[in-house]
């Protein structure tokens, strides 16, 4: 089985192609929503005994923890202490389950690959890309975002060129969805005769 990265900078569409890779069959692991999950049960107790009154009903609140370790390098480091192991052991099981069924290969939906040296784990990166101008507009667009918001978003994330650069492979949004499904079955051809590479 061959293991896919996709990621790509917020606004480039990396959500709508990991959507079009599911719908050509193949498996697709979610780490936002595996995030979500764990906030929503196991992870729950020990965030709120790390930072008292993050939580309600058994859930995180997101607001509140992201208000209690936005600027806080220390609190961040103890999140990520209580929420990787978790998060591990969710992937272990997405990665076994399709063995054994039989994927031939699978991707991994990683929005901050890079900035975590999570392509080590993996054996080929698609990068998700489109113009400046578009992301710009798509990321505008939505619910409660200013360019103040997007700025400091964009700059926690390794440049776009960077990622295009260090990809193996890169699927452009620009052009609307048709160019993006048949990007999606060169991929899916060339995937399956790729050897190993992760670590």
């Amino acid at each position: 089985m061959r293991i896919l990265a996709l990621t790509g900078s917020i606004g480039m569409g990396k959500s709508t192609t990991a959507k079009m890779f599911a719908e050509a069959g193949v498996p697709v692991y979610d780490a936002d929503a595996a995030v979500h999950k764990i906030y929503e049960g196991e992870a729950a107790p020990a965030i709120e005994a790390a930072f008292p009154g993050t939580t309600a009903n058994g859930k995180v609140d997101r607001a509140k923890l992201s208000a209690k370790v936005v600027h806080n390098q220390a609190a961040i480091k103890q999140l990520e202490q209580i929420v990787h192991p978790m998060l591990g052991a969710s992937r272990k099981k997405f990665l076994d389950d399709a063995e054994r069924s039989g994927a031939p290969v699978v991707v991994m939906d990683i929005p901050l690959l890079f900035e975590t040296g999570g392509e080590k784990r993996v054996d080929a990166v698609v990068v998700v890309t489109t113009t400046p101008e578009i992301q710009r507009q798509r990321i505008l667009a939505r619910d409660n975002m200013t360019g103040e918001k997007l700025d400091a978003i964009l700059a926690r994330q390794l440049p776009d060129a960077e990622k295009r650069k260090r990809a193996d492979f890169v699927v452009d949004t620009s052009h609307g969805l048709d160019p993006v499904r048949a990007r999606i079955r060169d991929i899916l051809d060339q995937a399956v005769k790729l050897p190993r590479r992760r670590s």
